[in-house]
């Protein structure tokens, strides 16, 4: 089953979630702030897209962190290390679908992968 992982109060997961329910496209949801996210899943994901698709620099929490944090962020493990304690940085929702692998919502994306 495809799995999508997000923040249920974040605007666009909520948008996506109602595309997906409205299409009658099946899911299972993971909650980065009650379930967090693996290493080894930020690792799957930085390996199979490159963590700079998923790092949200146009965020709050991005936005919000020191300067010299920022500016730490120097390596694929630097980034993987402050998404996994701010997993609000991770852009979402991440849709995992088979070799399907997006973040955000894009309608016309979604369109085409699901065939509707």
């Amino acid at each position: 089953m495809m799995k999508t992982y997000g923040i249920l109060n974040c605007n666009t997961v909520k948008k996506a979630l109602d595309w997906l329910k409205a299409h009658h496209i099946e899911y299972e949801f993971n909650d980065f702030k009650k379930l967090g996210v693996s290493s080894e899943k930020l690792q799957e994901w930085d390996e199979r897209a490159g963590y700079e698709k998923f790092l949200n620099k146009q965020g709050l929490t991005w936005k919000q962190l020191d300067p010299q944090v920022k500016e730490s962020i120097r390596t694929s493990n630097d980034a993987l290390k402050l998404l996994q304690q701010k997993t609000s940085m991770i852009k979402r929702p991440v849709i995992e679908d088979g070799d399907f692998l997006f973040f955000g919502f894009d309608e016309e994306v979604y369109k085409k992968h699901f065939n509707v």
